[in-house]
């Protein structure tokens, strides 16, 4: 058994050449959820795989085994439930209801901007149905969405781009806030100068600039 016991996210770092060429092994989502576990590459040899607790794996992601190959994870097929809503009687708002109430109940789901995917549940499908949604089962790739503050899910690039937003935003802030007190310091320099000079101050502002009732600018 050859152990592979890291993962590199969507085969981030690796030349797309190389992951092209990589043996490769697919797994439902019962799978991709575990940390621990045995299956069989493209290539016949058998894989166990060792991964930090709570680790998920996505399709795209590669195993880098521990004699340095790569085995690229496919996410294979399952069955799966396709939640679309009723073009006659429903609008697209009633998926957002079916997440909310699929979220209440901590299901498993796969988001989708025309419609909802999860793992077969009658019960669920009924529920479903009597809210006015269409409710098939299917053969899917199944890739539920990863939780708001995980390390390792279906947003996780986003997640990168949106902490250098907040970044900018705190430098734009710091940069703002510095320029708006060197302000304040030189309004407050000018106006004590008026206190002393109040003839040679208005001389000088009136050539300026004028304030009045009609300024736009804001001091």
């Amino acid at each position: 058994m050859l152990i592979a016991n890291k993962l590199l996210s969507g085969g981030r770092g690796l030349a797309p050449a190389l992951v092209k060429r990589a043996a490769t092994i697919e797994l439902d989502w019962d799978l991709r959820q575990k940390s621990r576990f045995e299956s069989t590459d493209s290539s016949g040899r058998t894989l166990g795989i060792f991964l930090p607790r709570g680790t998920v794996v996505r399709g795209g992601d590669v195993l880098v085994a521990e004699d340095g190959s790569l085995v690229r994870v496919i996410a294979a097929p399952q069955a799966v439930l396709v939640i679309t809503h009723c073009t006659q009687h429903g609008t697209p708002f009633d998926l957002t209801r079916a997440a909310y109430h699929l979220g209440n109940r901590h299901v498993p789901i796969e988001l989708r901007p025309d419609r909802l995917q999860i793992e077969p549940d009658h019960v669920l499908a009924e529920m479903l149905r009597s809210m006015h949604l269409i409710v098939n089962g299917a053969q899917a790739p199944f890739e539920p969405e990863g939780g708001a503050y995980g390390g390792h899910g279906g947003h996780s690039g986003h997640g990168h781009g949106h902490a250098h937003d907040h970044h900018a935003h705190a430098q734009d802030h710091a940069s703002d806030h510095a320029h708006a007190h060197a302000h304040e310091h030189a309004h407050d320099r000018a106006h004590g100068q008026a206190k002393g000079h109040a003839h040679g101050h208005a001389h000088g502002h009136d050539q300026g600039h004028v304030h009045g009732p009609d300024c736009d600018h804001e001091h």
